[in-house]
């Protein structure tokens, strides 16, 4: 049986997921997931063989959501669904562990060849992506075959409070949300400020569209 895990934050997209993906025989959708952080804790709990994530997730952005589950997960496979096909972004999303890339208008007609191939631990990327970038790309992610890294100059945990800023939450809830004190919340905002050379939460906000951890 082929678990797998659905996480977009869209009901309608995960309608439409689930119904091209349990259709297959053998085939099991195990968990939907609506925000970044519940698929990292979806996953690590139900441990499905294949995420089909959105790379726009709230609380915690598919590359980090990626990143996360590929560290405690290595077997598990990451297949991003995302309506953006920039070359940054692929190489982030593929540098952080994914093995498939398929944008949302190929859904449709390329998830179940998407799943299938990456469930015997192949890549697959949709067919209007450069295929030469792609490779390039592939070849430089597996040539490393060392322990995955976390993008950026920031740890995982100031990467999720970097994002729960952008997102406009207060130094109280992210504590709340994360199990940390209001202190230790304001200690991470002050190192992500200086580690990024940033002065407010505006030129944070900027840089995190700019880097596609959140949407306009």
């Amino acid at each position: 049986m082929l678990r797998i895990l659905i996480a977009d934050d869209h009901e309608v997209i995960r309608n439409s997921l689930r119904g091209l993906l349990s259709r297959r025989e053998g085939w099991q959708i195990c968990g939907e997931a609506v925000h970044g952080r519940e698929a990292v804790e979806m996953a690590k709990r139900l441990r499905p063989d294949i995420v089909v994530l959105d790379v726009s997730m709230p609380l915690l952005n598919g590359i980090e959501v990626t990143f996360q589950i590929r560290k405690a997960l290595p077997r598990t496979e990451i297949l991003i669904i995302t309506m953006h096909e920039t070359k940054e972004l692929v190489e982030q999303v593929m540098s952080a562990g994914a093995r498939g890339y398929l944008l949302k208008s190929d859904a449709t007609a390329h998830i179940e060849a998407a799943v299938e191939t990456l469930a015997k631990h192949n890549s697959y990327f949709s067919p209007s992506i450069a295929n030469i970038m792609l490779d390039a790309i592939t070849t430089t992610v597996e040539s490393q075959r060392g322990p995955i890294v976390g993008p950026g100059p920031l740890t995982v945990r100031e990467r999720e409070v970097m994002q729960l800023l952008a997102e406009g939450k207060t130094n109280k809830q992210i504590a709340t949300l994360l199990g940390l004190t209001v202190a230790t919340a304001q200690t991470h905002r002050a190192t992500i400020m200086r580690k990024l050379h940033l002065s407010s939460v505006a030129e944070l906000v900027r840089y995190a569209v700019r880097n596609k951890i959140i949407e306009p």
